[in-house]
Order: structure tokens, then C-alpha cells, then sequence
């Protein structure tokens, strides 16, 4: 329990490093030497200098939201995971991607503008989207009592599949707005700011906290549905609060960045290799590695191609595909 506990408290100071190292990056730079003077000018609220004014209002609530939104996505994958008892599980196993991408082009579509809280009409769509799939999953998997993990995976393809041809259509049929939703699709945390982080803080919060509440519940789980129905553990209500922490997580994050993959695959499977399968430990880590990966990331995104930004989406494939293969190759080799 102690290297657990030491491995926790590494992940936190890796994390808190990344931060303080991604304040340096981007087209104005900001020397690690140099940021106690630029601190201290923003908590002296006189007038800021350009470094101050950018560190504030630009890179300091971009990096927070993308730790909040890569912690999210790593603990909601981890939450699947272990409902299916599939590693290959993600947070956008049952159709949340789809389901946002859809909303998000019916809006681009027919150029409606709204916000919410704080929300953007765009990242509104996303959020609504979102959850409104995987209610719709979840409805027609509750017909079938009898396997409500597979109904529950083969309504999400199904859905996924339909709603994904719907925004492929959308997208044909109305080419001048196509730039827009592909964007959206490949993820970015281009231009976020601090109403961006407060608006999906709340929702992101709550996900946790609710799957901090099932981490011995889905260790039952674990030993099998049946072995676990006679431990006392009541399948429906598990389900129901599992999949609307999980889902709340990925909408969240969602509508805050777009679609962004392979952080919900990786991470988990990393953090069980770190810390073992329980998940009172697992999900946190995982929740860490999420944020530090995807913080990398975008580091990466807003500073390899100089004053262009690529989308973090891209990056997180291209370093999360060989990795998992290379995780997968090494697991194969071990037994």
C-alpha cells in the first residue's frame, strides 16, 4: 500500500511540474527562473506586464482545463472498463461521441445560437448530445434484462454507427460548414479561457466524486456479475449511477475540447500496471495520468508547428496508437 500511496504522490509532483513547464510554452516565452516575478505581479493585481496578462488570461486557465478534461476522460474510461470487464472499453464506448458530434452539427447546421451557464452553443450541443446518447443506449439495452453488458455494447455500435452516418451526411450536404465540425471532431483547447473552466468544473467535480462512491462496487464486480449479485451488490442501481458518472465526465470533457481519444484507453491501462486493480487507487491514478498526457499533448499541439496550432485529437492518436500497441505487445509477452 505504501509504494501505492508513494506512486500517488510522484503522479502529483509529475503533474505539478508538467504545469509549471507548460506556463513556459507558446509563442511568447516565459523562463521557469522568471515565473515567481510574473506570480508575483498577478497576485500583486497592479498592472500586468504582456507575460502576466497572457500567463493569466490565456495559458493558466487552458492548461487547468485541460488536466480537468484528460483527468476526466482517463477516470471515465477506467469506470467503463471495469462495468464491461474489457480493457478496450473508452469513455465513448456506448456512443457519447457520436451522439455530441451530432448535436454539435445540427447547430453548425442550422447556426444556432445560444449558451448556458456558460457554455457555448457548440460545446451546449456537445454536452446535450452527449448524455442524450447514452440515455438512448441505455433505454433500448433495458429491454433485455438478461445481458444488459452486451445489449448495453451493441446498442452503443449500433447508435454510433447510425448518428455517425447522420453527421457524415450533415457534413456532405452542407460542405461549407464542414471545416467547422471537422474541427470540432479533431479536438482543440484552442481559445478556451477562465468561463470555459468554471462553466464544466461543476459537472467534472460531480463525476468524480459520484465515481469516487463506486470504486468498491466495481471491485465486487470484478469477481463477476453472478459472484457479485450474491455479495449484495444491486445491478440496476450500480448501472444507472456508474453510467451517469461515467457519461457526466465524458459530456463534460466533451463539450470543453471536442472528441478527444485514446486518453480513456491508455491511461487506465497504465495506472493497473502502476498501482495494481484495485480502483480506490487505480482511478485516481488514472485521473492523473489522463491530466499529464493530455497536457503533454496539447503542449505539443500549440508549439510544434510554431505560431499554427495543430488539434490535440491528432496528437493523442498519434502518441496513444503506438503506445497501446506497444503496451499490448509487452502484456502479450508477460504470460
Amino acid at each position: 500500500m505504501k509504494r501505492r500511496l508513494s506512486i500517488i504522490v510522484m503522479l502529483v509532483v509529475l503533474l505539478l511540474v508538467a504545469v509549471a513547464v507548460s506556463m513556459t510554452f507558446g509563442s511568447a516565452s516565459v523562463s521557469l527562473s522568471g515565473l515567481p516575478r510574473v506570480w508575483r505581479e498577478i497576485l500583486d493585481g497592479e498592472s500586468l506586464s504582456t507575460e502576466a496578462t497572457i500567463l493569466w488570461r490565456l495559458r493558466l486557465p487552458r492548461i487547468l482545463l485541460v488536466c480537468l478534461t484528460g483527468g476526466a476522460l482517463a477516470v471515465a474510461g477506467a469506470g467503463y472498463q471495469g462495468l464491461f470487464r474489457n480493457p478496450l472499453a473508452d469513455p465513448f464506448v456506448i456512443g457519447s461521441a457520436s451522439g455530441a458530434a451530432f448535436g454539435v452539427a445540427i447547430v453548425v447546421v442550422t447556426g444556432l445560437q445560444t449558451s448556458l451557464f456558460g457554455l457555448s452553443s457548440l460545446s451546449l450541443a456537445g454536452f446535450v448530445g452527449a448524455l442524450l446518447a447514452v440515455l438512448c443506449v441505455f433505454i433500448i439495452a433495458g429491454r433485455n434484462r438478461e445481458t444488459p453488458m452486451v445489449s448495453l455494447l451493441l446498442a452503443g455500435v449500433a447508435l454510433s454507427t447510425f448518428l455517425s452516418a447522420c453527421v457524415s451526411l450533415l457534413m456532405i450536404v452542407n460542405s461549407e460548414e464542414l471545416y467547422v465540425i471537422f474541427g470540432w471532431l479533431m479536438g482543440s483547447f484552442s481559445g478556451r479561457s477562465w468561463g470555459d473552466l468554471w462553466a464544466v468544473t461543476p459537472l467534472i467535480v460531480i463525476g468524480l466524486l459520484m465515481m469516487a462512491t463506486l470504486c468498491r462496487s466495481l471491485d465486487v464486480l470484478a469477481f463477476g456479475e453472478e459472484t457479485a449479485a450474491t455479495l449484495g451488490l444491486g445491478r440496476k442501481k450500480f448501472l444507472i449511477l456508474l453510467l451517469s458518472a461515467a457519461s457526466l465526465l465524458t459530456a463534460a470533457a466533451v463539450s470543453a475540447a471536442g472528441i478527444i481519444g485514446f486518453v480513456g484507453l491508455i491511461c487506465p491501462h497504465i495506472a493497473r500496471r502502476l498501482v495494481g486493480a484495485r480502483h480506490a487507487v487505480m482511478i485516481p491514478a488514472s485521473g492523473l495520468l489522463g491530466a499529464l498526457l493530455l497536457l503533454v499533448a496539447d503542449d505539443l499541439a500549440r508549439t510544434v508547428l510554431g505560431a499554427s496550432e495543430l488539434p490535440v485529437g491528432i496528437l493523442t492518436a498519434m502518441l496513444g496508437g503506438p503506445f497501446f500497441l506497444f503496451l499490448l505487445k509487452t502484456e502479450r509477452g508477460t504470460r
